[in-house]
């Protein structure tokens, strides 16, 4: 007599032979994007942090741009 239960395919990619073993992949990869996008949402709402990202990107460019400048030997 046979008891075990039949095996169904499962999405948490257990077996790595399994055809759905890429899947567990993929949905932590979704995750991790939706959180980083809602942490730059959140990040971006809050006033300190919106002058903070545009100072370091504003840094970021200044520093760009004497390299680029010096390259090119406009200094």
């Amino acid at each position: 007599m046979n008891t075990s239960k039949p095996e169904k395919p499962s999405c948490d990619g257990g077996d790595p032979a399994s055809r759905w073993s890429g899947l567990a992949e993929v949905s932590e990869a979704i995750r991790d994007n939706r959180l980083m996008e809602y942490r730059v949402k959140k990040s971006w709402a809050d006033p300190w942090g919106r002058r903070l990202t545009i100072a370091v990107l504003v840094v970021i460019a200044a520093g760009f741009s004497y390299l680029a400048g010096g390259s090119f030997g406009l200094w």
